[in-house]
C-alpha cells in the first residue's frame, strides 16, 4: 500500500482524535516500519490493518466507520493535490465511470506499483450508475466515502446503496442515484 495513505491516515487521526492516540497506535500496533513513512514509499497492508483495529479499540468506533471517515478525509487531499483530474469531468456520475479508464491511469503514475481497487460498470445513464467494487482489502466503507465525496464536490445529492456479493467486502454492488435539487 502506498505511503500517502499511511501519512494521510495518521494526519487525520491526530487532527480527529489528537497526538496522544497517534503515539498509541503507532506503539500498539508493532510494525515493522516503525510508524515511519513516506508519502512515495510502499508498506504492507497489514499495517494499516493494526492500525485502524487499534485506533477502533483505543476510540471505541466500529472499524468500518473508521475506514468510513476517512475516505471522507482523504477525498480532501486528493482534490488538494489532483485538482486537474477531479476538475476535468462536468459531473460526479461521469467521474465515476471514469475511474477504472482514466483517474487510476493517472494514479499509477504518479505512484508506480499503487495497488488499486477495481471498478466494473454495469449500467450508467445520466442519474444513476451501478458499479461492481472489487479488491482484496475490502475498503469498500472508503470507496462509499469517495462517492459521496464526488457527489459533494459537485453540489449535488445522492443515495448511495451497496450489497456486500461477498462477505469479506472484496466484492461489493454499488447503486448510485443522483438525487433531484443541488445540495
Amino acid at each position: 500500500m502506498k505511503g500517502i495513505v499511511f501519512t494521510e491516515f495518521l494526519e487525520m487521526v491526530e487532527e480527529t482524535f489528537g497526538l496522544e492516540t497517534v503515539d498509541y497506535i503507532l506503539y500498539k500496533s508493532e510494525l515493522k516500519s516503525k510508524g515511519v513513512y513516506t508519502s512515495v514509499g510502499t508498506y504492507d497492508f497489514f499495517e494499516m490493518l493494526s492500525l485502524i483495529s487499534n485506533l477502533s479499540e483505543k476510540v471505541n468506533m466500529p472499524v468500518q466507520d473508521l475506514i468510513y471517515a476517512y475516505g471522507l478525509y482523504f477525498f480532501k487531499v486528493l482534490h488538494r493535490q489532483h485538482p486537474d483530474i477531479i476538475n476535468y469531468y462536468n459531473s460526479p456520475i461521469n467521474l465515476l465511470e471514469s475511474v477504472e479508464n482514466h483517474i487510476h491511469v493517472e494514479v499509477r503514475k504518479l505512484y508506480p506499483g499503487a495497488e488499486l481497487p477495481t471498478f466494473k460498470i454495469n449500467r450508467k445513464d445520466d442519474k444513476s450508475i451501478e458499479m461492481i467494487y472489487y479488491s482484496d482489502r475490502g475498503l469498500y466503507m472508503f470507496a462509499k466515502a469517495l462517492i459521496e465525496k464526488t457527489f459533494e464536490h459537485y453540489n449535488k445529492n445522492a443515495v448511495v446503496n451497496y450489497t456486500l456479493l461477498k462477505e469479506d467486502g472484496t466484492e461489493v454492488l454499488f447503486l448510485i442515484s443522483e438525487k433531484n435539487g443541488e445540495q
